[in-house]
């Protein structure tokens, strides 16, 4: 008997050791792709390959302390692993950014995401995952059985829980370890922070990053400085600018933003031609209008921070990487454009042709100060082309919005028709035919785009007709999201010799900018002078708009315009300056204003709200607006299909 309770033991602690040795080996399998790439990163890492097996083995600790089988324990901690490892090489193969911890309030949205993603590679893997729990499974029958102490149970998971804590919020000790392993955290890139410090400890370490740290100069006397310069800067100008209301001899503009999902010029791809201009309405406005490209934090996905960005006038670049702050930071009233231009007398609503769930716009709206939010559910009888609710029915979703509606609208406008994937051609017989060095995957997966494009275009001058011979002044500002993902690992990318290669993370200054360059377009039925717009991040638009329609901008974004003066284009790893020329930080004479930026957006999102006690405080702590939504909530008034159902959902490939 004792020298079965010996095996047992030893049973026991092997199994708790070569467990996590073994998970942590074929999570970097699953994430690299090949066993000489995981072998390589594991001889060339020894320290941060233990860490993370450390840290596997607190999980697996854990939930034995909880459960109390091994091999169920196993099986448990082998799913969780597997889903972690799987979940981020999809999303790095989509848009290149692994999984991170704040991924799992997503809900809905995750499993809607992992609906559109097919192909062997994936498949491969999932079965690898299955077969990994089925084999921990098995050894129920192989290993001797052996139980321990309740006490020791107890102190074995509360050690666990610890360490994963300790680890997760980088306590002194823990950060003691970090360093003497040579840990680097990559914060600013976070598929670089993975690939260098593997899957495991990059997420633990990730967990910190679900709270913004307080910026070092953040305080009451920075946010003073930045408010009594705002008010200096206001007080110098020009007393004969006027007001947008002035120049249209009485009447307030309509604001129409419209963020087309993937918007983006196909035919600057090099090295590609197409048998016609899919884009014709675009290139006639960049020689007619006001026009130029905006700087977006995002590509392939991450719709809604770019939302955030142009909303707020807030940056991304402040904030950890890979963070969603909708999901994350707007959980109580934020200083918005919507909030802004309610202020001045106007209605606004936001628009989009998806369910309100996602990205938690329904609430989400509310806090920004938007009056209502018409999403997909109140669409009636929506026309459908490819997958989704088609961009022509947002844009006649618009026009009724506006000719029904007595005040000025602002309207912000999601739209949803070319969401990808686009190696399917859903939209039957692609009118726009490429020629160029592409594979046939390559050559479909961009003509099924560019044909996308061409309707989101086609919607943008349905508008235009329409406006056009309005007696309502209309100004509109076209643009997209982000580049769109043309296939994995960049491949349209990559074959057209847009880039020189597809790991994102080699990328020169230049290619950066590419890759997160989209085409800006404005329109107006009044006279507006036209401007140039060379490059500008998404969360400046604000307040060039502001300018260009000679409204007073309020504190946040006259700060922005002050900021985008001198800084243009801001990301975490790219800062273009007013002379267009491209640095991988920002240059030290314009540090004091980012640090400004910085405060100011930390005061408003999570800190003392210092800035409201010194300058424009009704507009900067407006709360919701009480009847938000009202006019699609309440049951007397809510739209509904004809018959009274609910209209059809659009639904992802994959689903139909």
């Amino acid at each position: 008997m004792r020298t079965q309770r010996l095996g047992a033991t030893i049973s026991l602690v092997l199994f708790l050791i070569l467990l996590p040795a073994l998970s942590v080996t074929g999570m970097e399998l699953l994430e690299r792709g090949s066993w000489h790439a995981t072998m390589d990163w594991i001889s060339s890492n020894q320290s941060l390959y233990l860490l993370n097996v450390g840290l596997t083995f607190c999980l697996l600790a854990f939930i034995y302390a909880v459960v109390g089988s091994l091999a169920i324990s196993g099986a448990i901690s082998t799913l969780l692993l597997g889903l972690m490892a799987l979940i981020s090489y999809m999303k790095v193969t989509m848009i290149g950014e692994p999984f991170f911890p704040w991924d799992i309030l997503l809900n809905k949205e995750s499993m809607d995401i992992a609906s559109l993603v097919t192909g062997k590679a994936a498949m491969v893997r999932i079965g690898a995952i299955a077969a990994s729990i089925i084999f921990v499974l098995a050894l129920r029958w192989v290993i001797p059985r052996t139980t321990i102490p309740i006490i020791a149970r107890i102190g074995l998971g509360l050690f666990s829980l610890y360490a994963l804590y300790a680890f997760g919020i980088k306590t002194p000790l823990a950060g003691k370890i970090l360093d003497h392993a040579g840990v680097s955290e990559i914060i600013w890139n976070q598929q670089e922070n993975y690939a260098n410090n593997g899957t495991t400890l990059a997420f633990t370490l990730n967990v910190k990053n679900s709270i913004v740290k307080k910026p070092d100069t953040y305080s009451n006397e920075s946010i003073a400085a930045v408010a009594a310069s705002l008010e200096a800067s206001t007080q110098k100008e020009p007393a004969v600018k006027k007001a947008s209301v002035d120049m249209l001899q009485g009447k307030k503009p309509n604001v129409i933003f419209i963020m087309s999902e993937a918007f983006w010029d196909p035919t600057l791809l090099t090295n590609v031609t197409f048998s016609e201009d899919p884009v014709p309405t675009i290139h006639r406005l960049q020689k007619e209008s006001s026009s130029g490209y905006l700087l977006s934090p995002q590509f392939g996905g991450g719709t809604s921070n770019v939302e955030f960005e142009v909303l707020t006038g807030n940056s991304m670049s402040f904030l950890p990487g890979g963070s969603i702050p909708y999901q994350q930071y707007v959980s109580k009233p934020v200083p918005s454009l919507a909030s802004y231009f309610a202020d001045q007398g106007y209605k606004s609503m936001g628009i989009h042709s998806y369910e309100g769930w996602f990205w938690d716009r329904n609430t989400v709206y509310k806090q920004l100060g938007f009056e209502s939010f018409k999403s997909s559910e109140h669409f009636v009888n929506p026309e459908t082309k490819g997958y989704f609710i088609s961009d022509a029915e947002v844009s006649r979703n618009i026009i009724d919005e506006v000719d029904k509606t007595e005040d000025p609208m602002f309207i912000y406008t999601v739209t949803m028709q070319n969401h990808g994937p686009y190696d399917d051609p859903r939209y039957g017989e692609n009118q726009f035919k490429a020629e160029g060095n592409l594979t046939p995957q390559a050559k479909t997966i961009l003509e099924t785009y560019a044909q996308g494009a061409h309707d989101a275009d086609q919607s943008l001058q349905m508008l235009i007709d329409h406006f056009q011979n309005s007696d309502e002044p209309t100004m509109i500002v076209f643009y997209g999201d982000h580049l769109p993902m043309l296939g994995l690992d960049y491949q349209v990318y990559k074959e057209a010799g847009f880039i020189s290669t597809s790991n994102a993370n080699d990328w020169s200054l230049e290619e950066v900018k590419k890759m997160h360059s989209i085409p800006l377009v404005t329109w107006s039925n009044f006279d507006m002078p036209k401007q140039d717009i060379p490059l500008l991040s998404d969360s400046f638009l604000g307040a060039h708009v502001l300018d260009m329609l000679h409204m007073e901008k309020p504190a946040n974004f006259a700060l922005n315009a002050e900021l985008a003066a001198k800084v243009p284009g801001l990301l975490s790893n790219l800062v273009v300056d007013q002379d267009q020329t491209l640095h991988a930080k920002a240059p030290e004479s314009v540090q004091p204003l980012l640090d400004d930026y910085r405060n100011v957006q930390y005061d408003l999102l999570f800190g003392k709200q210092y800035l409201a006690s010194y300058i424009d405080h009704d507009y900067l702590t407006k709360a919701s607006q009480p009847s938000y939504n009202a006019e699609f909530d309440n049951p007397d008034t809510k739209l509904r299909a004809t018959g009274g159902s609910s209209p059809p959902e659009a639904t992802p490939a994959s689903v139909q």
